[in-house]
């Protein structure tokens, strides 16, 4: 029977639910602002290394990433914009020349090949998709109010998390069962060192493929070259789509060169080398400490994040995905399910007990952890 607390505690989760969904974005938010605190640590920390306290190495991290992103805008920021929007002013001719070519390939068939399907309805559809989708995507970055105000709300977050971050730890971990603490702490470490590897990971990564743009873009002669190679870069951030979205602006500036499709199709190897070497050398290499994700668990992980919270959701994607990987590999999985033990011998299932996950790993080859329950402290935060 159930009793009048265990419902108000349904009633009282349900709450809860229903009120963090509510406030989804600005939980969005929150981890962003975790994942560039977490990011702007090491900083301070190699500056701690100086003989500094944390006060001062806080202030000298911020100083120099400020005077970087003022340099970085200063340089890169305004030719970047006004070829950015060039960009968008040529996908309609870019679009128009493109179908222009494929009719007149279409109408020029040899009679003994099929005939090929005809693009215009296609066209005209795709056409004022793009121009809407890519000025949205300038205006999101240019003249949103919202946007801004968001900036700044991520900008203090990450300062107050930055200024005194063991305080806020103490009060996540205070959340936690008094015997589970120790393990939550340790668990938030890992997740810290996750968060740092990927965000290390991924700048060198879209740093490479930026600069790589570049240079292959301006040996082929393409126009706007540092809008490319920046896109590329950005886009970088959201793996399988990202490098996907790159590649079709270069291509149809490409088109309106002279050159027309072989200069577009220079691009596209030049794009698919470049993803290439970044996948099969520069990732293994530079992210081999990274938390792996599986592909299939990065794609659901991009779409659900995309339909949650937006365009935002994309970039954050990965490392929701990654900070969830470590908390369900340690809190579900060997913290529950691995010590999850039958107790009756006469159960149907009594065969499935310790000897089956011996014979698991030894079929499987997976990675099932055999390491007994950790041996929580009981007392109230002695660690911290």
């Amino acid at each position: 029977m159930v009793t009048l607390g265990q419902l108000l505690g349904f009633f009282s989760l349900v709450a809860s639910l229903y009120v963090l969904w509510t406030i989804r974005s600005i939980l969005l938010l929150l981890f962003t602002a975790v994942v560039l605190a977490t990011a702007l640590n090491r900083g301070v920390r190699l500056v701690q290394k100086f003989g500094l306290s944390r006060g001062l190495s806080v202030l000298v991290t911020i100083s120099v990433t400020f005077l970087c992103f003022l340099l970085f805008y200063w340089i890169i920021v305004p030719p970047f914009i006004e070829q950015f929007q060039t960009l968008i002013d040529l996908i309609p001719t870019g679009i128009q020349k493109l179908r222009e070519l494929l009719n007149q390939w279409r109408d020029n068939t040899p009679s003994w090949l099929p005939e090929p399907p005809d693009f215009s309805s296609g066209f005209q559809q795709i056409q004022p998709f793009l121009t809407q989708v890519f000025g949205n995507f300038y205006s999101f970055f240019s003249n949103s109010i919202i946007a801004v105000g968001q900036l700044l709300l991520v900008i203090v977050l990450t300062l107050m998390f930055l200024g005194d971050p063991l305080s806020y730890r103490r009060a996540l971990v205070r959340l936690f069962p008094s015997f589970y603490r120790r393990r939550a702490d340790s668990i938030l470490s890992e997740c810290e060192i996750a968060l740092d590897n990927w965000f290390g990971g991924i700048i060198l990564n879209s740093l490479f493929i930026g600069t790589l743009s570049f240079v292959g873009l301006s040996i082929i002669g393409v126009r706007l070259v540092l809008a490319h190679a920046l896109l590329a870069g950005l886009l970088n951030f959201i793996p399988n789509i990202g490098p996907t979205l790159s590649v079709i602006l270069p291509m149809t500036v490409a088109i309106l060169d002279t050159g027309g499709f072989l200069k577009a199709g220079a691009v596209l190897i030049l794009y698919v080398v470049v993803q290439q070497v970044e996948s099969y050398w520069l990732t293994p290499t530079v992210m081999a400490k990274q938390v792996s994700l599986l592909p299939a668990v990065t794609l659901l992980a991009q779409i659900t994040c995309l339909q949650l919270f937006g365009i935002i959701g994309l970039f954050l994607a990965l490392p929701l995905a990654v900070i969830a990987q470590v908390w369900i590999k340690r809190l579900l999985l060997e913290d529950i399910l691995d010590q999850w033990v039958l107790d009756n011998p006469d159960s149907p299932f009594a065969n499935l007990r310790e000897g089956s996950g011996e014979e698991l790993e030894e079929n499987d080859q997976g990675d099932l952890p055999e390491s007994e329950m950790p041996n929580f402290s009981s007392s109230e935060d002695s660690h911290l």
